[in-house]
């Protein structure tokens, strides 16, 4: 049974969901959430993702954590920062000694929508389908809480093809 944090790394808002697995293969709802960056100076922005993350896993204990990779955006500014905010998520947890999976977003999409393509609301959905959430749930949030599913998913995936010895 594992705990894992998921997040959705941003340099203005970065979105965290921690889930637990249960003894059935299921996955728990436990807290879920949206960092908000108030700095103007991108170097502190950076500073409140880490201690925001840090804040988090200091809270819930997570034993894993899984991250969005980056993708190419249009602007190559805004990936830029994209990127070192991740750098700020990431650095967080490996100072807390977590394990880190990053997914690609269209990984995330297929493992709990079934399309690679899908919008985020289609995934706000699932997420709460998946976790039973009744009531609001932030984009930022249910997208972080899906990266932790995608990550309890292909967990669940290569520990049955190791157990077929494939």
């Amino acid at each position: 049974m594992a705990r894992i944090l998921g997040i959705d790394p941003g340099s203005r808002l970065t979105g965290y969901g921690v889930i637990e697995e249960t003894d059935r293969g299921t996955s728990r709802y436990i807290a879920s959430g949206s960092i908000r960056i108030e700095a103007n100076s991108f170097p502190k922005r950076l500073k409140q993702i880490f201690d925001g993350i840090t804040e988090v896993i200091a809270l819930y204990q997570p034993e894993e954590m899984a991250i969005e990779q980056v993708f190419m955006h249009k602007n190559a500014d805004s990936a830029l920062k994209l990127g070192q905010a991740r750098g700020a998520a990431i650095c967080a947890s490996m100072v807390a000694g977590l394990p880190v999976s990053e997914y690609a977003a269209r990984q995330v999409k297929q493992a709990l929508v079934g399309k690679g393509s899908a919008d985020k609301l289609q995934v706000q959905h699932m997420v709460k389908v998946l976790l039973n959430i009744q009531g609001e749930l932030q984009i930022d949030a249910s997208d972080a809480l899906g990266i932790s599913l995608c990550h309890s998913h292909y967990q669940h995936t290569e520990q049955r093809l190791k157990q077929a010895g494939v």
